[in-house]
């Protein structure tokens, strides 16, 4: 339909050109009339004119040209230039046309500020709404379920309608994908029971510990060495948050223990990552990631909060807010997680290991900002001294890794 739309406009354009030819000097288009070849065309009717014509009848068409008005020889030069120029080295009719140039190849630039804004937007409105969600339904382990099961639902419909296509995996991929999964859904968890318990500000402090984390088990576990310069930019992010944690209004140990056993669960699922190298893309990987993740964080909030959800705390939620809202909310802060944790890999793609770095610690500083604002949390001068100390410190340690994962990728390409 497409090709006939257009053939047709096509059709009518000519048309519309040969009326306006036509109306006022009909001596003029029989003379150049006259520059179609003798001879009979072959019943293929693709043989391009421009190859029959002889130089004689191109001297007299070129004279006829100059006999014609500047106004209606622009009328004509499209045809003549269409007769005049045939593909070199072929038969068909048409011109050889060049692919149009993407957006997002003539401005990366801008495609890949794109995805940084929308990475952070993403983020900061999941956590708003997330602890939103708290405030009314105090749940965590509940949620963290909801989260993933949008985003595999999501997943699964996106296969359905292959954008993108499912990549196949076999029992060896899967074999290296669970020890990821059983730490990304332990992290995922934990996360959300100190979001749950504390300020979402205090609890993003208390995550700002995990570059410490990711060394110290380079360090101990995998036995990498960690020069002392990478050390020393981690001693302002244990300062900074042990001052934010002395002085912090909503600190509670449980929000506390829960944001550092985040830490260390996704410093494991860093270390399994590299384990589980894989070509597959990362939008499949982290579709896969995300169904095994969900199959395990469904028992335990079964076992933890589901008596609880039975007696009062569904009626409860519904009793505040209404079921329309709850379902509502549930649903969209599922979908602001699956898609933010879907940009920043996308992202990462994108850009060089530093971009992304210093972009993610910005990130942080835009949760932290705008959690404060909007739920209004009061902190002390000594917590935001420390917050302060903590981003800081996490910026210098994320430039000086990238630094040196650089400059390794270059050794290695010389």
């Amino acid at each position: 339909m497409a090709s006939s739309g257009a053939l047709s406009g096509t059709g009518s354009g000519l048309s519309g050109l040969l009326r306006l030819r036509r109306t006022a000097r009909e001596p003029t288009f029989a003379a150049f009339a006259t520059t179609r070849p003798a001879g009979s065309v072959t019943d293929g009717g693709n043989l391009i004119w421009g190859r029959q014509l002889r130089p004689a009848i191109l001297l007299e068409r070129s004279a006829v040209l100059a006999r014609i008005p500047a106004e209606r020889r622009d009328l004509l030069r499209p045809v003549s230039a269409a007769a005049s120029s045939p593909a070199e080295g072929s038969d068909s009719a048409g011109e050889a046309k060049v692919a149009p140039v993407s957006f997002a190849a003539k401005y990366p630039v801008l495609v890949t500020g794109f995805f940084f804004f929308m990475w952070y937007f993403l983020n900061v409105i999941f956590n708003i709404l997330n602890k939103k969600i708290y405030n009314y339904f105090p749940y965590p382990y509940f949620v963290s379920v909801v989260h993933l099961f949008v985003g595999v639902v999501y997943c699964l419909v996106s296969w359905a309608v292959g954008l993108p296509k499912r990549a196949p995996i076999d029992s060896k991929l899967l074999k290296l994908l669970i020890p990821v999964a059983v730490c990304h859904a332990l992290g995922h968890v934990t996360s959300n029971v100190s979001f749950a318990a504390v300020a979402v500000s205090f609890a993003h402090t208390i995550k700002a510990l995990e570059p410490f984390f990711n060394a110290a088990a380079s360090q101990f576990i995998l036995g990498q060495q960690i020069p002392f310069t990478l050390w020393l930019s981690l001693a302002p992010v244990v300062i900074g948050v042990s001052m934010a944690s002395l002085t912090e209004l909503s600190f509670n140990w449980t929000g506390f223990i829960s944001a550092m056993i985040s830490n260390i669960s996704f410093t494991y699922r860093s270390i399994y990552s590299k384990k589980a190298m894989t070509d597959m893309d990362s939008t499949n990987l982290y579709a896969y990631i995300s169904i095994i993740a969900l199959i395990v964080c469904i028992p335990p909030a079964i076992i933890l909060e589901g008596p609880q959800l039975l007696q009062h705390g569904l009626n409860d939620a519904v009793a505040k807010v209404g079921w329309i809202k709850f379902i509502s909310d549930l649903f969209w802060v599922g979908m602001f997680y699956h898609l933010y944790n879907q940009l920043a890999t996308n992202t990462l793609e994108r850009v060089a290991p530093l971009t992304h770095a210093v972009g993610n610690v910005l990130k942080r500083v835009f949760v932290i900002g705008f959690s404060i604002i909007v739920f209004g949390n009061k902190i002390t001068t000594q917590t935001g001294i420390g917050t302060c100390i903590a981003i800081i410190g996490v910026a210098i340690y994320s430039y000086i890794k990238a630094k040196m994962e650089e400059e390794k990728r270059q050794m290695k390409t010389a």
